[in-house]
């Protein structure tokens, strides 16, 4: 059996990912998996023809914890003589500031550091460390939450920014396999103990729901599921091909033509109404993408739907048009959805996923965004604003119309109509940007709150 090594430089050949004379720098947070990339692509950095850099970004999360990464980092990397990049960043403040969960921050600002890295460096790609497992885990994930062919592609092997690339030369190979690899090197890593940390999702399917799988129905289920996003990624970049093919054909200025657009099957009707909604900036839901071939199915005048962010549709004629807000107001804006704990709830009204999970309070977690334990005896719900409703702020001295807050943070037009709060039986204990009076302390119980941006998928 061919060694590591000459297995990654055949899979890096094969999906072109690569290329001599190019400068790639290795993302590594001082784990297994990034230091396993970081070694082999130093021993294959001549058979290559590149020139090897390192990249690390401190989140800052862990206290010393974080800064003892990126001393071990820096280390390693003197040792081997290969320059590294480095860079930090307030992850808590950029997720309150751009209402985020920590993770989905954390992710937003890494990956700004290597476009960065890829225009300040002239680098030609970036490469990270994503495995079979973690393809497996992903995919898992996408299919629980609901998606179509893009979603459960999974994880592409390589992502072009501007002139550079994401690249991911580790994506057929298990996480077990790279252990082993940097064992036989005596080469260490660090582990990240958020890792263990069961209130996030990622953990839960990783540690408990892929080995339960894979001890009672397929002791191969990574595999397959790796093998399923492979035939996600194919048949998802041939619709994309013939979706382009077409759009040009049925699409008008704000809209389609529906005559023609009920010529082309289901699959390509759906893809064409994501991609005319997505060049006026309006992302759709999968419910939302059904109302509209409704909408141009049946010959009913006047017809109209509401989407996201106060858009609208409307059925004129031989045409469908998409109305922006201040233009075509949907009649109602209301919602209310009941909160599961531990799962991600989705509000298409305003295209987010809310997910509620107990965690102990740490620094980490923005106190904005935790609720009181105890609330989990009582029903939570997630709904926008209404008349008359009121929510205390912290250091308010007591409740305040909502409507008077939102004017105060200069929130207007329709996404105030839809700003949405959490209740607890009837009372707002939750508002989208502002502290309640709750102050939690480090190791108490809490119930965090995350949103996240929801995408539609066909």
């Amino acid at each position: 059996m061919q060694g590591l090594s000459q297995r990654v430089l055949w899979h890096i050949r094969r999906q072109d990912l690569i290329r001599p004379g190019q400068r790639v720098a290795v993302a590594v947070s001082g784990g297994a998996d990034s230091l396993a990339l970081l070694r082999l692509l130093a021993e294959l950095k001549k058979e290559l023809g590149i020139i090897l850099f390192a990249a690390h970004f401190n989140h800052r999360l862990r206290g010393c914890e974080s800064d003892g990464d990126q001393k071990f980092v820096e280390d390693l990397c003197t040792k081997l003589r290969i320059e590294l990049l480095v860079e930090s960043g307030d992850v808590p403040a950029f997720a309150a500031r751009d209402h985020l969960s920590i993770e989905t921050a954390a992710r937003r600002l890494r990956y700004h550091f290597f476009e960065e890295s890829l225009a300040s460096q002239r680098l030609d790609s970036i490469a990270t460390a994503h495995t079979l497992d973690d393809q497996a885990e992903t995919v898992l994930m996408k299919f629980i939450r609901g998606a179509g062919t893009r979603g459960l592609a999974g994880i592409y092997p390589q992502r072009k920014i501007g002139e550079g690339a994401i690249i991911r030369p580790l994506l057929a190979f298990r996480r077990a396999e790279l252990e082993h690899y940097l064992k036989s090197l005596n080469q260490d890593w660090r582990e990240d103990s958020s890792n263990l940390d069961l209130h996030h999702v990622r953990n839960r399917v990783r540690r408990s729901v892929l080995p339960m799988i894979e001890a009672e129905l397929n002791p191969s289920v990574r595999e397959r599921l790796f093998e399923s996003a492979e035939i996600a990624r194919e048949e998802d970049k041939f619709w994309e091909a013939e979706t382009a093919k077409v759009v040009g054909r049925v699409a008008c200025e704000r809209g389609i033509l529906v005559a023609a657009f009920r010529l082309l099957p289901i699959a390509l009707q759906r893809r064409v109404m994501l991609a005319v909604a997505g060049s006026l900036g309006v992302q759709l839901t999968f419910r939302h993408v059904m109302e509209l071939c409704e909408l141009a199915a049946f010959d009913e005048a006047c017809a109209e739907c509401s989407l996201p962010d106060g858009w609208s549709a409307k059925r004129i004629g031989n045409r469908i048009e998409l109305v922006a807000a201040q233009s075509g107001k949907p009649e109602s804006y209301d919602y209310d959805y009941p909160l599961i704990l531990g799962e991600e709830n989705a509000v298409p009204e305003i295209g987010c996923w809310f997910e509620l999970t107990v965690a102990d309070f740490s620094p980490e977690y923005n106190p904005r965004d935790c609720l009181p334990v105890h609330l989990t005896t009582q029903a939570l719900r997630v709904r926008n604003w209404r008349a008359g409703d009121r929510f205390e702020p912290a250091h308010s001295g007591g409740p305040k119309k909502i409507k008077e807050l939102l004017q105060e943070m200069h929130i207007s037009g329709t996404a105030r109509k839809l700003w949405p709060v959490i209740l607890a039986g009837d009372e707002i204990v939750w508002l989208r940007g502002l502290a309640s009076p709750y102050c939690p302390k480090v190791g108490d119980k809490v119930i965090v709150v995350r949103e996240t941006p929801q995408k539609a998928e066909c």
